[in-house]
């Protein structure tokens, strides 16, 4: 299993929108690098939901339900969608502020590659995020 995160504005589509549709695509990632991190997005792979711009935290856990296919809102082939089910809403949402500040995160991408919206994380991290947002996941 594979981790990784994935940002969003909340005003464009937010965590409580995801939770209302119980699914959605990833779409409109129009970066080649955050294209290929969905390209090697599997079925099973947990998913931290990040709202960008505003609020700059970790709100939510996803799931991958589909490998990455084409993304059904272009049609230009070199872009790709996965499809995500939520799967928990984090406890106490954790801040930019917060993982910049834990000496374990530095080098995860939303620190040194703020603007790429689709990045990896280990498990080590992942799970730091987690706990920091004191909440566990059952199940998955």
């Amino acid at each position: 299993m594979s981790y990784w995160l994935v940002k969003q504005e909340p005003s464009k589509y937010s965590w409580e929108q995801f939770i209302q549709d119980k699914k959605t695509f990833w779409d409109g990632v129009r970066n080649y690098q955050a294209r290929n991190n969905l390209k090697e997005m599997k079925k099973g792979d947990q998913v931290l939901f990040y709202h960008s711009v505003v609020g700059k935290e970790v709100v939510g856990v996803a799931i991958v339900t589909k490998e990455a296919y084409p993304d059904p809102t272009t049609d230009d082939e070199r872009w790709v969608v996965v499809d995500l089910k939520p799967v928990i809403s984090i406890k106490n949402p954790v801040t930019l502020e917060d993982i910049k500040s834990h000496p374990e995160l530095q080098s995860i991408a939303l620190v040194k590659q703020s603007r790429l919206s689709v990045s990896p994380l280990t498990e080590k991290e992942f799970n730091i995020i987690l706990k920091m947002g004191n909440t566990k996941i059952k199940g998955v």
